[in-house]
């Protein structure tokens, strides 16, 4: 098991882990990013990438949010982090399954709640891809750089 692994701990004030993602952060609402904070990270840090998807959805695994390159002096992404390429610190955002860049909140169709996982990673290196990129392109690039992980996972159900 990498170092930190049990240490990092991925938080936000929105919501705790396990309980409904209030409205804001969907798309029957604002529809921006919740505020993230992160401790315990491994000293030997280059990067943070973070990644939210929707395991529960219909056609499969569906990507909410791929932000990478967050310098490791980072500790938290604001409420309503920029839906652009670049975000401060030089980090960049990637391409969702809503086919845009940066945070698309939870949408699911009436039903059942979906869980919505928040996966941080602390890694070793930059990966340095150009902005845009996808869930499995950050994924691969990560492979054999993940020094520790943390996750935050919440619900949320449309009537």
């Amino acid at each position: 098991m990498p170092p930190g692994k049990h240490l990092m701990q991925l938080t936000s004030s929105a919501f705790k882990t396990s309980t409904a993602i209030p409205k804001q952060f969907t798309c029957e609402g604002k529809n921006v990013s919740p505020p993230l904070t992160w401790t315990g990270t491994p000293t030997n840090v280059k990067s943070f990438a973070l990644i939210a998807d929707d395991p529960d959805a219909p056609s499969g695994t569906w990507v909410h949010w791929v932000v990478y390159d967050l310098p490791a002096t980072t500790t938290e992404l604001p409420e309503d982090t920029p839906k652009s390429q670049l975000i401060p610190g030089n980090a960049k955002q990637g391409i969702t399954d809503f086919k845009q860049v940066g945070y698309g909140g939870p949408c699911p169709p009436p039903g059942k709640p979906h869980r919505y996982f928040f996966k941080l990673y602390a890694l070793d290196e930059m990966l340095n891809l150009k902005p845009g990129a996808t869930k499995k392109d950050i994924e691969k690039a990560m492979s054999g750089h993940i020094l520790a992980t943390a996750e935050l996972v919440g619900t949320y159900e449309r009537k």
